[in-house]
């Protein structure tokens, strides 16, 4: 079971990474998106620290989720991102991949946040 939690959280890992890296450096093509979602992104584009923001706290929240000793620091960190995340994708993007892949995610956060839930107690006694 161990190996198997080590090989989840470091595929979650990775995919934020890849995508707080995309954030800078545009490597990976972007889907085709709907005219309200061209609108959406312009509009985040006008709002020049968001993306790059958001990308620094997906590297960061990536880098975290990997080692077990940080790993509930990084599931902390990416929660509202994946959030908003899950929101996008079954508000503005509902196509069936995009909301099973975003909910899958949220459910590996969730499920690491859980299994850390002792190291959460510090924060809320």
């Amino acid at each position: 079971m161990k190996i198997v939690k080590f090989i989840l959280s470091f595929i979650f890992a990775l995919m934020f990474i890849h995508a707080g890296m995309n954030k800078f450096f545009h490597y990976s093509p972007m889907p085709k998106m709907s005219d309200e979602q061209i609108k959406i992104f312009a509009a985040f584009g006008e709002i020049g620290w968001l993306l790059p923001l958001v990308g620094i706290v997906e590297i960061i929240g990536g880098v975290l989720f990997i080692f077990q000793k940080t790993k509930a620091l990084g599931a902390i960190i990416l929660l509202p991102v994946m959030v908003g995340i899950v929101i996008h994708n079954i508000y503005r993007d509902p196509t069936q991949m995009g909301i099973i892949t975003a909910v899958v995610m949220f459910l590996i956060n969730i499920w690491a946040i859980i299994d850390d839930r002792e190291k959460y107690k510090a924060l809320i006694s």
